[in-house]
């Protein structure tokens, strides 16, 4: 690879001193302590084959692993890496984060006067309510640039434990916020993306990665902390008759009383967005969670992570464990008799790295116990050295090595602050509007902005969040737009008796020509570690909004933010609120894509990408993991693909200021699955038939729909296309094959195309967790159109 051009930031000089002090404040350091591994000016180290970069990065590690003793390995099990002068190797943390935006969360990252601040982008669940994949990897993109730079002037790690992938499966869930939703492709089509985006080192450059991402929390995990079951033990079982996986000892394990997750269940909604990652994505990382899944930790599950991860979907990379979950599954699960025990089994299982310092601590032991073999060790850190040559840490001089170039300049662009604003503009959903949206700045001479949210700032970059590089508020992005007035409503979201202010909201109201109420929740409402019991508006939150609705003098705009949905029935039928729009938690520049998309700046495109169910969905337990329903007990189901229930809002659902008209204009109605001489179902009535094989390959079509701007506003659409299958296997109602999303000027049309894979995006999963092809009728469907085709032998 070519040599990056000279550095734009500081110079050599004060890179080597911010590097050299960051180093120190992160762990010490003296006259040996090495500045970055591979130091060509080092005769000694330029020899080792660990150093030679025309090897292959297996070779490397190989020689380098050859080089320690077993104390010294098992230092390469954590994440705080200490320095290893003799051999060159500087400290590295491997812990950093990149939810949104470079965060300070992980300790491999900080922000300083150099670098005061990063991009902070919206959080997750509201990129993705955009439904655009091409956004998902720009947003990588500037990340990742951002990464680069800070790592350059020593203030940022090359490993982020970033994306969060987990199914959105329980509106409860505090950590929903961090995630695409609820949909298992929409989920996926992210993954892929971001991971992408960080990840992708350009043209020509091989196996190289520009940062290395990590998909998490390796399998099943949504459930934090709901009426004192916490993550830490909380345990998803699979029922017997569904455990193809199941080992003996873990049936003998499993209670009398279980929360079922089934094996259907767990390869029809939880596994594909980390299998997409993997295979997909060429994701450098997966990490495995606190929860056990049948009965056994994820974390010391060899068929999970050694027999899926590693061998069925071929990762290249490590296997990391979320923080002290290896603890965890001895202090806390009880599940090994030692802490020996508990480290052999995690590293047997696949581990590679321990986010902690448990696998430092007793791995000695376990080896010297005859628990662990040494070459045991040697696998996991192999896995770990390979993902940092990958990144060049071993190369010598990060500055003269691709993406040297980039330093503080390049952090906080006038461009990377734009797209952050575009990300947060193209997710907020429009909910309800009887015609007041979009505002004219021409006819409005005054407006209220009320609400525990109109001026918040921190709220709106939700968690896992680093320094932003500004903020907008809503107020701020409204107020650059017409006269305001501000009155909080709720000293706080919790909105308590004590803290109600209606006096002064409802004047407000009175007295302005429009009125905008921002309301919902924070990080003291839901957040990791924190689920929510209700899904109504905290607090008072209803009743300020129902008094300031009735006391406006003009239209009544409701605006949420918020990671989970609520049940606002109150308002979706109330005369008095005009409109409803979700802006999720829309990061640093918020408040101006909010008043973007009230102004009518932006048209607004995004659609839910999670259901909006009523209260009275919270009699379910959170913790009864079934996704289909049950008429027999009454069970509703979950998301949906299968939810059963009566919702607030729909997932897909989003209005526009204006009218888009769809048109099919190519879509075959029979589609033949040429099966081998001799096969079963050639002679037999069935089912489906096997998603794999001879026959499914080529076995693909075209859907091609025009699609028309019928409205006078021109703007962005999404288009969604779902299917519901035939009725066998307990099968979703209907699952989203495509999303495409397409910008059309007033009358203008153009044709959107999707190619539907058979075995891929018509097949569901049957009862024992394997994929098949429903042979029958299904329906394809885009807004109200519909097309049926028939799959048959």
């Amino acid at each position: 690879m070519a040599t990056a051009a000279p550095p734009p930031f500081p110079a050599s000089a004060a890179l080597a001193v911010a590097t050299l002090l960051l180093l120190c404040l992160s762990g010490g350091c003296n006259a040996q302590t090495p500045v970055f591994a591979c130091d060509a000016s080092n005769a000694t180290l330029a020899a080792y084959g660990f150093c030679n970069r025309s090897a292959t990065a297996a070779a490397r590690a190989a020689d380098l692993v050859s080089r320690l003793t077993l104390a010294e390995k098992v230092g390469f099990l954590v994440d705080k890496q200490a320095a290893l002068p003799r051999l060159g190797i500087p400290a590295y943390e491997w812990w950093s984060e990149a939810l949104h935006g470079v965060s300070y969360v992980g300790p491999g990252t900080r922000f300083s006067p150099l670098v005061p601040g990063a991009t902070s982008f919206p959080q997750p669940i509201l990129t993705a309510a955009s439904f655009n994949a091409t956004l998902f990897r720009a947003i990588g993109e500037v990340v990742s640039n951002e990464a680069r730079a800070m790592h350059n002037v020593g203030l940022a790690g090359l490993t982020f434990w970033s994306p969060n992938i987990n199914i959105f499966r329980d509106p409860r869930w505090g950590r929903g916020q961090e995630t695409p939703g609820e949909d298992p492709l929409l989920t996926s089509k992210y993954a892929v993306g971001y991971v992408t985006g960080l990840q992708d080192a350009g043209s020509g450059a091989g196996d190289s990665l520009k940062v290395a991402a990590c998909c998490k929390h390796y399998t099943a995990y949504d459930v934090d902390n709901w009426k004192g079951v916490e993550r830490y033990t909380f345990n998803a079982v699979l029922p017997l008759l569904c455990t193809a996986r199941l080992q003996p000892a873990a049936q003998k394990a499993r209670p009398a009383r279980v929360r079922l997750v089934s094996q259907q269940d767990l390869d029809d909604t939880f596994q594909p967005p980390f299998k997409s990652c993997v295979v997909d994505g060429n994701v450098a990382s997966v990490m495995c969670s606190y929860n056990q899944v049948n009965g056994t930790p994820t974390c010391a599950d060899k068929d999970l992570l050694s027999g899926v991860i590693r061998g069925d979907w071929k990762l290249n990379g490590y296997i990391s464990s979320d923080c002290d979950s290896v603890d965890v599954l001895y202090n806390n699960q009880h599940y090994t008799k030692t802490p020996e025990d508990a480290a052999a089994i995690s590293i047997k299982a696949g581990l590679d790295l321990n986010c902690g310092n448990f696998l430092a601590q007793h791995t000695v032991a376990a080896v010297q116990a005859g628990k662990l073999s040494e070459s045991d060790v040697d696998r996991a850190i192999t896995n770990n050295f390979i993902t940092l040559m990958r990144l060049g840490f071993f190369d010598g001089d990060p500055r003269k090595l691709p993406f040297g170039s980039l330093g503080p300049s390049d952090v906080c662009t006038s461009s990377n602050q734009e797209l952050a604003r575009e990300a947060a503009r193209q997710g907020i959903v429009l909910l309800k509007n009887n015609g007041a949206l979009p505002l004219s700045t021409k006819s409005i001479k005054s407006m209220a902005v009320i609400g525990p949210n109109a001026n918040a700032s921190f709220t709106m970059i939700g968690n896992y969040e680093g320094t932003p590089c500004k903020y907008t508020t809503p107020l701020q992005g409204l107020g650059a737009n017409v006269a305001t007035v501000y009155q909080p409503g709720c000293t706080n979201v919790g909105c308590s008796g004590n803290s109600l202010q209606l006096d002064a909201a409802t004047k407000a109201a009175a007295s302005a020509d429009v009125t905008v109420l921002v309301v919902g929740a924070d990080q003291s409402i839901e957040r990791e570690s924190l689920d929510r019991t209700s899904l109504l508006l905290p607090g008072q939150q209803p009743q300020l909004v129902s008094a300031v609705a009735n006391a406006s003098n003009g239209p009544c705009i409701l605006v949420i933010m918020s990671g989970g949905p609520f049940d606002i029935s109150f308002a979706k039928s109330s005369d008095k609120i005009a409109a409803i729009l979700w802006v999720g938690y829309p990061g640093e520049a918020g408040g101006a894509a909010i008043a973007d998309v009230l102004f009518g700046h932006h048209n607004p495109s995004g659609r839910l990408p999670v259901t909006w169910y009523p209260e009275s969905f919270t009699k379910i337990p959170m913790t009864d993991m079934r996704m289909r329903p049950d008429a027999s007990t009454g069970y509703p189901g979950r998301t949906y693909r299968f939810y059963t229930g009566d919702t607030v809002y729909a997932f897909g659902d989003g209005l526009s200021y204006t009218s888009f008209a769809h048109r099919l204009v190519s879509a075959p109605t029979q589609v033949a699955v040429q099966l081998a001489e001799g096969h079963a179902c050639l002679t037999e009535q069935c089912l489906s038939v096997e998603a794999k094989g001879g026959h499914c390959e080529n076995l693909a079509f075209d859907v091609h729909l025009r699609v028309r701007n019928a409205g006078k506003v021109g703007g962005g659409h999404t288009v969604l296309l779902f299917s519901s299958p035939p009725a066998v296997h307990n099968a979703p109602a209907k699952h989203l094959l495509g999303f495409e999303k397409v910008s059309l000027e007033p009358g203008q049309a153009g044709v959107v195309a999707f190619k539907v894979d058979v075995c891929r995006d018509l097949s569901v999963v049957d009862e024992l967790g394997n994929r098949k092809v429903a042979l029958g009728s299904h329906t394809l469907h885009v807004g109200d159109l519909k097309h049926t085709l028939n799959l048959r032998v």
